[in-house]
């Protein structure tokens, strides 16, 4: 004689005892969730970012009329080159775009360097203090950078740093961040072999440079991609120490720009501006950002 076979059921969380149906994972119920607690919030905040950026590149191939109306309009009438060309032309903008080059290339490169080296320092240096200074980096990571500028300005202004490439980039070569995030995964590396590495006759500059560096790439990349977004967009303290326009980066030189087209037919060419100014990290960004979920990651499951 047969019997009909039943649902697969499992213990309540009360203590009555009572058992209760699971629930099938392809249900309605299920898939209402997944949709309003994943993908609801991720489209969200894509639009969110992705949106104002889409509106700033339109907005760059459109003429005055068509940006100043009451009529909107979300498209161009047509692929309209000549925002661009003012804008280039209006200020010294390969000036402004070699300058961050300059600027950009020169501060990462040493922040990168000093943070590798100090999280090495950090994990694989015996010295006194070495806890002290790891927790005044934490403490570093805390204070918004803008608690810094004015002793900055009184000290590189003193110095002569005014108008000067040096003096825009040495208050930033210290990286919290990087030296943090370097300084946990040197932690999870292998102490066997820097053990044997130390035998061998190798010493710390060697292993740094010939066995923890080639193993951490991923982290290294991922410090070194943040430090490039963060120089290459810095506005703040190059706006202040510098008020000459040969010595302008490119977002300072926004700012000029703006000023040079204040009136409403500058829109457009504003636009333009922004646009050329953030085409160059958000090519480097969507070329390197995989490097940023590896870096975070690594190191993180251990056997």
């Amino acid at each position: 004689m047969s019997t009909a076979t039943r649902p697969q059921t499992q213990p309540s969380s009360g203590s009555t005892g009572e058992f209760v149906p699971r629930d099938r994972p392809l249900s309605w119920a299920n898939i209402a969730k997944t949709i309003a607690g994943g993908y609801v919030p991720l489209i969200i905040a894509t639009l969110v970012v992705f949106l104002p950026l889409l509106w700033m590149v339109l907005s760059s191939f459109k003429a005055p009329g068509e940006i100043i109306t009451t009529d909107l309009k979300v498209l161009p009438q047509g692929l309209n080159f000549g925002n661009y060309a003012e804008a280039m032309t209006t200020v010294p903008f390969a000036k402004f775009f070699l300058n961050s080059v300059i600027v950009t290339t020169i501060g990462s490169v040493v922040k990168v360097t000093l943070a590798i080296a100090t999280a090495y320092a950090l994990v694989f240096v015996r010295f006194p203090f070495k806890r002290v200074i790891f927790v005044l980096i934490l403490v570093a990571l805390m204070v918004p950078p803008q608690v810094s500028i004015l002793p900055n300005y009184i000290l590189v202004a003193g110095l002569g740093g005014q108008n000067t490439y040096w003096g825009i980039i040495l208050p930033g070569l210290g990286t919290a961040f990087g030296t943090f995030l370097l300084r946990q995964h040197f932690m999870t590396l292998p102490a066997s072999i820097l053990e044997a590495a130390e035998i061998d006759g190798a010493g710390h500059w060697r292993r740094l440079w010939r066995i923890v560096v080639p193993i951490s790439m991923p982290s290294i990349a991922t410090v070194a991609l943040v430090t490039i977004v963060s120089e290459w967009n810095d506005y703040i303290w190059p706006l202040i120490i510098v008020d000459k326009p040969d010595m302008m980066t490119l977002p300072v030189g926004l700012t000029l720009l703006q000023n040079s087209e204040s009136g409403s037919s500058g829109w457009g060419i504003m636009m333009a501006g922004a646009v050329l100014v953030v085409v160059p990290v958000l090519i480097i960004f969507a070329a390197l950002q995989r490097y940023i979920v590896a870096g975070l990651t690594q190191g993180s499951v251990t056997g």
